[in-house]
């Protein structure tokens, strides 16, 4: 049976979703963020060297890494959902979009997170980061215009990925100015896989606010 290691109020809650999604058979671990420092406890270290969630255990098998969470799963478990058949032009703009959810869409946002906690905000980083969150941001909005989902307008695991990106940036960034990714959010925590992954475990500070 797949293990989802679960970290209250991170990205592991989209790894639930996707099981939902598939009908995957699944179980949650759940663990509690230390409550002085926000971080992970040591206990996920035990699951992993590095102590991060996302991580899921299947068998013997070990997998960290969102995109590669959710390959792993649809490649062993989607029975052809949520992902363009291999070969096609889609499956290449489905791998891009994968992978850009947890490297250029989130870096900004994570430095402008963390850099809001320096003493002084991280005054001489500010410029480049406003720069590089404006342009990833409007990068997702462009291509989210006049379409629901990213991959040829069809849900795919890709949408599962970005989810994140835009679950966060209301805590950093108005979404005035962002309206596709504002609706993007919305239709992605309406789906009734999302909510029913919603109820399966902790409560999610990103999620919507019912």
């Amino acid at each position: 049976m797949i293990t989802v290691h679960h970290l209250v109020h991170s990205r592991s809650q989209r790894i639930i979703w996707l099981c939902e999604e598939i009908g995957a058979d699944y179980e949650i671990v759940t663990y509690q963020r230390d409550p002085i420092t926000n971080l992970a406890p040591p206990e996920l270290e035990q699951i992993h060297p590095l102590g991060k969630s996302p991580v899921i255990t299947d068998g013997d098998q070990t997998i960290i890494e969102s995109g590669a969470i959710i390959d792993y799963l649809l490649r062993h478990y989607g029975h052809g959902q949520l992902s363009p058949a291999v070969g096609s032009v889609e499956h290449e703009h489905y791998l891009q979009w994968l992978h850009y959810g947890e490297s250029g869409a989130i870096l900004p946002l994570m430095l402008k997170l963390y850099t809001s906690k320096l003493p002084d905000g991280g005054a001489t980083l500010k410029p480049r980061i406003s720069d590089e969150l404006g342009r990833h941001l409007g990068y997702v909005e462009q291509s989210l215009e006049g379409v629901d989902w990213l991959v040829a307008n069809r849900f795919s695991g890709a949408d599962i990925q970005l989810s994140f990106v835009a679950e966060i940036t209301p805590l950093l960034y108005s979404l005035d100015d962002l309206p596709n990714l504002a609706a993007f959010r919305d239709r992605c925590q309406n789906r009734p896989a999302y909510r029913r992954a919603l109820a399966n475990a902790e409560p999610y500070a990103y999620g919507p606010k019912i």
